[in-house]
């Protein structure tokens, strides 16, 4: 097992990649805290799934814009099992809107979630990790961080600032031994992708877009977060992986 012994944090953990990520850190031993800001059943539900693996899974409500429950969330996580040794910011949410009507509330939401939650998410974990001599950050990130997208340039700006934060967190951390790195996804078949898989003309789109010619699933993708997480990668910091079928390269 890669992961046994360590103890996880993932947030947006309730469903999709988040679900996903800490399933499979689960089945490599790890146990795992599971952060969710409103959707406490399907939180419950990773829990258990966790559980069918014969590990240990926290249920934590915490809105990664708010430093101080993202303070207490991290405490809590570190308290609970007497470590924390993963961190994945993974939570996220969209609210698409082209220029002309992206409002600053449609812009500030977004931006506080992937890119603010993030940095208070890394401020509160790293002093953990600093005391420990140890620890892994592993950063959700987007293709359209790196091409831009059509209708969420908000998005598009938070993932871009997501590759810096990495790149920036892994120079300050590394002298502790804390890793850093990102995963760069493409179109993943969750809840957040839904009306670009079902609607027949952004379908086919964006699959077009894709070389590989489909869209991913959160399972397909989990490995990578498995690897970027043990020891397996202990040579590797400040490193983008792009995780996407492709669509990168289009």
């Amino acid at each position: 097992m890669k992961l046994k012994g360590k103890v996880a944090l993932v947030t947006g953990g309730s469903r999709g990649i988040g679900r996903a990520v800490a399933v499979a850190f689960a089945k490599e031993g790890a146990d795992v805290v599971v952060n969710y800001r409103t959707a406490k059943a399907e939180a419950e539900k990773t829990a258990d799934l966790i559980h069918e693996t014969g590990t240990k899974a926290l249920v934590v409500q915490a809105d990664v814009t708010r430093k101080d429950e993202v303070q207490d969330m991290t405490r809590r996580a570190a308290s609970e099992f007497g470590q924390l040794d993963i961190l994945v910011n993974n939570a996220g949410s969209i609210a698409p809107a082209m220029l002309s009507d992206l409002t600053e509330d449609k812009w500030e939401r977004v931006l506080d979630v992937h890119l603010k939650g993030p940095f208070f998410c890394l401020q509160a974990a790293a002093p953990i990790f600093q005391k420990q001599n140890s620890g892994v950050i592993i950063n959700v990130s987007s293709v359209a961080g790196v091409v831009g997208t059509t209708g969420q340039m908000h998005y598009a700006a938070a993932k871009g600032g997501v590759l810096s934060l990495t790149k920036s967190a892994a120079r300050e951390l590394v002298r502790r031994n804390v890793r850093v790195n990102a995963v760069c996804l493409g179109i993943i078949e969750t809840d957040m992708t839904e009306k670009i898989r079902t609607d027949p003309k952004l379908k086919d789109v964006y699959s077009s877009r894709i070389l590989m010619g489909r869209f991913g699933s959160a399972e397909e993708i989990a490995p990578v977060f498995v690897f970027l997480a043990g020891r397996d990668s202990s040579y590797i910091t400040g490193q983008i992986f792009h995780v996407d079928g492709g669509y990168g390269l289009t």
